[in-house]
């Protein structure tokens, strides 16, 4: 067993795990583990205190339905606010799917009620456009083109990374001056209008790809599991192979249903 200790923080597991959401979280913990990392998932939620956000070494935030996610943003205020802003700010990365990163913005306006104020943390907003309008659901593939992390994990893959995931959600984001994760090759993305899939800050992902967006893309883990070691020992970090064969066949064959062309590797082509 390797001696260096990783800790999950799992936003509020039970008011924000719908559409699997969990399946980040097992991947994140399995993909650590079989390399031989001590791996610690910790609950955050409504008894957690702002001492125990910042035990973390990675953050992972899942969807919720508006009346959830509205108990989550109260809750998430003052100290608790201010923790997530300073692991955020310091280079902590995080994934942070469907409702999640509507926390994460400045805020979000709800079909039905009153605007949620979130904590600024992201430059972009989020709209739900009224109860009659069509959600946004289907599969989506989008090439990520946040610039560092487009380099680093096209290092990694030797060739540019293309994310496939599915997406459920009513809200439109929209960004400002945030950077875009990526760009839309097919679906709806952060609102359908601009092309636009989630965002990237700091070493924090954005994104309206549910839970299963790691075991679908666990290059996208390998990175996230990288960096936050990274950034906790401050020394460089390579992890170690694992056999992904079963979840490249399933990627092709998203591929091939989609009619989209996975870039091929360097040298290649």
């Amino acid at each position: 067993m390797n001696d260096k200790q990783l800790t999950i923080g799992w936003l509020y597991p039970t008011l924000m795990s719908t559409y699997g959401d969990r399946g980040n979280v097992i991947c994140l913990q399995q993909r650590a583990q079989w390399r031989g990392y001590n791996v610690e998932v910790l609950p955050l939620d409504l008894q957690s205190t702002a001492a125990d956000f910042r035990k973390i070494d990675l953050l992972v935030g899942g969807g919720a339905q508006d009346r959830q996610q509205e108990i989550v943003m109260r809750d998430l205020q003052g100290k608790k606010a201010e923790a997530v802003r300073q692991i955020i700010e310091a280079g902590i990365p995080g994934v942070f799917t469907c409702g999640a990163p509507q926390l994460l913005g400045h805020y979000y306006e709800p079909a039905l009620g009153q605007r949620i104020e979130g904590l600024g943390l992201f430059d972009f907003v989020s709209k739900h456009p009224g109860i009659d309008a069509r959600r946004c659901i289907g599969n989506v593939v989008f090439e990520i083109t946040a610039s560092r992390l487009a380099k680093e994990l096209e290092a990694m893959l030797g060739k540019p990374a293309v994310i496939i995931g599915f997406e459920n959600h009513g809200g439109r984001t929209y960004l400002g001056k945030v950077e875009a994760l990526g760009k839309v090759i097919s679906g709806y993305g952060n609102n359908g209008e601009d092309g636009m899939e989630g965002a990237f800050y700091r070493n924090a992902i954005a994104t309206y790809s549910h839970g299963p967006v790691l075991p679908k893309n666990p290059f996208l883990a390998d990175w996230l599991i990288q960096t936050a070691l990274q950034q906790k020992y401050q020394t460089s970090v390579s992890l170690s192979p694992l056999d992904d064969n079963l979840a490249m066949q399933a990627r092709e064959a998203m591929f091939k249903r989609l009619g989209v062309s996975e870039p091929v590797a360097v040298g290649k082509r």
